[in-house]
């Protein structure tokens, strides 16, 4: 299926540094360089104590050797997958024939044809920087229309099924891109859309809305809150 890009909105690029320990964006030519926070890494430093205690109890009870090889393991095929999905939502080809590339290639073809062929006929941001003046910034995986309305769009890879309440910081993470770009470019986007697949090809999708988004960024905005009170 030919996906049409769209140069709506103009997008502005960035460079990414460590600056304080964690992830920040520098926005070329905006905000006159100020390194912003990434969205990853406010959530990332803001979860909270029974999140962190999970994946500790995880990582005891595999072994942190083991943790480590599958948390790297899951990255680089995250990473994999988010190329290809890229490539294709370009018009472009895009070929890894590494066995992790081709697990990915398949993850990747579950979501286009579960998430993208016929659902989406306009391209407006792919891998889009997008920024709140003076907040935070992050790279957005998609932002198209949608069945037919404005929506922000992430790709995840995940090593079995989610359920919902698993996933809130995807949300906030949405919420987050959400609020910089109806802030920046004078949007008022209401769906946010996350397209999970797992290696064996197990494909799910969690979409919030209407006072189900609003309250996740309330919930956003009370984290960056928490993020900068902990810098001082």
């Amino acid at each position: 299926m030919d996906l049409i890009n769209v140069q709506k909105y103009n997008y502005p690029t960035s460079t990414r540094a460590i600056h304080k320990g964690s992830r920040h964006y520098t926005i070329t030519d905006v905000l006159q360089g100020q390194p912003l926070p990434s969205v990853t890494s406010i959530l990332s430093a803001t979860q909270d104590s029974d999140k962190a205690a999970g994946l500790q109890r995880w990582r005891d009870r595999v072994g942190h050797a083991k943790a480590a090889e599958i948390t790297k393991t899951s990255a680089a095929r995250g990473t994999a997958m988010h190329l290809y999905l890229e490539k294709y939502c370009l018009g472009e080809g895009y070929m890894d024939l590494t066995d992790l590339g081709l697990v990915a290639k398949k993850m990747a073809e579950k979501i286009v044809d579960r998430g993208i062929d016929n659902r989406i006929d306009e391209i407006y941001g792919n891998e889009a920087t997008l920024y709140y003046p003076g907040l935070y910034a992050g790279s957005c995986d998609l932002i198209a229309r949608l069945d037919g309305d404005l929506a922000i769009i992430d790709f995840k890879q995940s090593n079995k099924p989610k359920q919902k309440e698993w996933i809130r910081d995807y949300e906030l993470q949405m919420a987050g891109y959400a609020m910089a770009h109806d802030n920046v470019y004078g949007t008022n986007i209401d769906k946010c859309v996350n397209m999970v697949c797992t290696p064996d090809l197990y494909y799910q999708e969690f979409t919030i809305s209407g006072d189900e988004l609003r309250e996740a960024k309330y919930e956003w905005l009370r984290r960056v809150d928490l993020f900068y009170e902990n810098r001082g």
